[in-house]
């Protein structure tokens, strides 16, 4: 029966997973709603008959990986450029949360002080994986959406290395000792700790710089390594072990010549399996008799977060700056609680548990109380709420280029040049590095990746353009922001006119592999811009109208239709497609692709208004 319950789990993991792509809303609703049914509402799932004496030990590792990917992120060079308010949220805004939830949880909620402690700590993360669905559907202004996406990204794993302290800090006080040999205690398993943390980080470093591990069992080492840290820091000192591997995630993020980047996106893909996994069963855990413990303090204790710490820590962070008023009130608005909230205090909580702790048992409850309320509360109320207050940006305008070769470069270059805001992406580094040195942004990696929802723009994108000569980056690519930004604002450039062999893509994909009209495939392209083509505009006139333009381009390659509104400062844009319907118009402006030849060929003869349109377009 075991392996039914276990092959189950993972089918509803996939569910939740799945409706929440669908939805476009964070996937941690659908897991907590999923473990309550199967567990505290039916009875079906009971994880502590299921795991039994493995139940400890299976979160606690499945949360130390999640720790670990956590901070493989926290690059400490980014940190410099997040700004004021980020780094003022990361910490003193981090510890006037901490400490304004722990007195309400001691005082309101009338928890044991070292159980209040620990809730206060837990409760200071967001997460990115709560707070990128909400911001792409709430779309605010960049000011916020920087703020937001780069709090989320930074306190997830700071947040919880200071929960981890706070919990080791406790687990010490109140045992009875002298105040001094409690003070030696907990030193020593913080030194024991960081010691682990930095010694497999330095390890780890020197196994992959000096080739003693294949390239092909860096995933599997590394995941061995984090899972032998763990144990071992544990075995030295008590409880040391999640501070171990988020020191030794954070210690491989920093090395700077260090390939890391097929371990992040494995433990990225590890972290969702666990993840979701993990959710039913801590979610299937919690008891009714729990959830009904909560009365009229706990309502008390919500408003507190909501309404009283949040706005707080935003008023203390943004003070002496420069971010308006309207901006302060929905930062002081949005701030869900997520995965590493509820992990880590599901561990903290079978721990203390264990110790005997008064009031451990109504940590997780309220924790998942806290998650519930903030995540559905704030995603149903963010997106009304900045647009009453007028920070929601008005419509996306910027393009995405799947691709950063010579190719997607040239492109991007001739959008740029007619005020067009552009954002290219590539796995491949010289191509990403050729396109900064234009000064072109780019997103180094895979656009449709985890680690791309934090760092690629994803509230500001109208449509995206897949012209890697990858077959198969351009197919990932249209299916998943098709999804993201609907079919019709996604398209696909060919490789080439051998359309046929393309039997075995998606219909989506197919569907997709539209741009720039019948010649207008990437190994055409690619020749002319070798040769010294070029990317230009032209306006037309009433003078010079489109079939004017085409008879004396010929061997052009129309590639989008610019159309200046009245209604709009940003200038909307179309690509040209296959069995395109409109035609360009009176005053709108085409991108093409010019042959080198055009450069050299004279003027045809015409009258004086029309050579002087054509005179503009040549000298353009």
């Amino acid at each position: 029966m075991s392996a039914i319950y276990i092959a189950g789990i993972a089918i509803f993991s996939v569910l939740a997973q799945w409706l929440a792509w669908v939805l476009k809303v964070p996937a941690i609703l659908f897991l907590l709603l999923i473990g309550l049914l199967l567990g505290p509402l039916t009875g079906q799932l009971s994880p502590d008959d299921l795991l039994g004496d493995l139940l400890f030990p299976v979160v606690s590792l499945s949360v130390a990986i999640i720790l670990f990917e956590g901070a493989l992120t926290l690059h400490f060079r980014e940190l410099k450029g997040i700004g004021k308010i980020v780094r003022n949220l990361c910490s003193i805004g981090m510890f006037a949360t901490f400490v304004i939830i722990a007195l309400c949880g001691y005082f309101i909620l009338d928890l044991d002080w070292r159980v209040a402690a620990v809730l206060g700590a837990v409760l200071v993360v967001t997460g990115p994986t709560v707070i990128a669905p909400m911001l792409n559907a709430m779309r605010p202004n960049q000011d916020i959406d920087r703020v937001l996406r780069w709090e989320g990204i930074v306190i997830d794993p700071i947040g919880a290395l200071f929960a981890v302290l706070v919990f080791e800090a406790v687990s010490f006080v109140g045992q009875g000792e002298v105040l001094s040999h409690t003070l030696i205690a907990l030193f020593s398993t913080l030194g024991v700790g960081i010691s682990v943390g930095v010694v497999a980080g330095w390890i780890t470093s020197a196994l992959i710089r000096r080739e003693w591990l294949p390239y092909e069992l860096h995933k599997f080492g590394i995941l061995a390594l984090v899972l032998f840290s763990f144990t071992f820091s544990n075995h030295l000192a008590h409880e040391s072990g999640l501070l171990a591997v988020t020191i030794f995630g954070i210690w491989l993020a920093n090395q700077d010549d260090l390939e890391i980047d097929s371990v992040l996106e494995f433990k990225e893909d590890l972290s969702m399996i666990l993840i979701s996994s993990l959710f039913i069963l801590l979610a299937a855990r919690l008891q009714l008799s729990d959830l009904m413990l909560l009365g009229v303090e706990t309502f008390i204790f919500l408003a507190v977060v909501l309404f009283i710490a949040r706005p707080i820590c935003i008023a203390i962070s943004t003070y002496n700056t420069d971010l308006p008023l309207k901006s302060r009130v929905l930062l002081s608005w949005v701030a869900p609680r997520g995965i590493v909230a509820a992990a880590v205090g599901s561990v903290f909580a079978l721990s203390m548990i264990d110790s005997q702790i008064p009031d451990a048992n109504k940590l997780v409850p309220l924790i998942f109380t806290v998650i519930i309320v903030t995540v559905v509360l704030q995603s149903l109320t963010a997106t009304p709420l900045a647009k009453l207050l007028g920070v929601r940006q008005p419509s996306p305008n910027t393009l995405l280029i799947i691709g950063a070769n010579h190719v997607a470069r040239a492109i991007a270059k001739g959008l740029k040049e007619q005020n067009i805001d552009v954002y290219l992406s590539d796995p491949a580094w010289e191509n990403c590095k050729m396109a900064r040195m234009d000064g072109l942004p780019c997103y180094y990696g895979n656009p449709q990746s985890e680690h791309a929802e934090r760092y690629l723009p994803l509230t500001s994108l109208k449509s995206v353009l897949a012209l890697s000569p990858n077959r198969h980056h351009n197919a990932l690519g249209v299916q998943y922001f098709s999804h993201l930004l609907n079919e019709q604002n996604v398209f696909s450039l060919r490789s080439s006119t051998n359309h046929a062999k393309a039997n075995k893509d998606s219909a989506t994909f197919l569907s997709r592999q539209i741009l720039f009209g019948e010649q207008g495939y990437y190994a055409r392209l690619s020749s002319l811009i070798a040769k010294g083509g070029k990317v230009s505009a032209t306006r037309l006139s009433e003078e010079f109208n489109w079939q004017q333009y085409l008879e004396i381009n010929k061997e052009a390659i129309p590639l989008f239709i610019i159309s200046d509104t009245n209604n709009s400062e940003e200038p909307q844009i179309r690509p040209f497609v296959i069995d395109m319907k409109k035609p360009p118009e009176q005053g709108e402006r085409i991108i093409a692709l010019q042959p080198p030849k055009m450069s050299v060929l004279k003027e045809p003869t015409l009258n004086k208004e029309q050579s002087g349109t054509l005179g503009e377009k040549l000298g353009n």
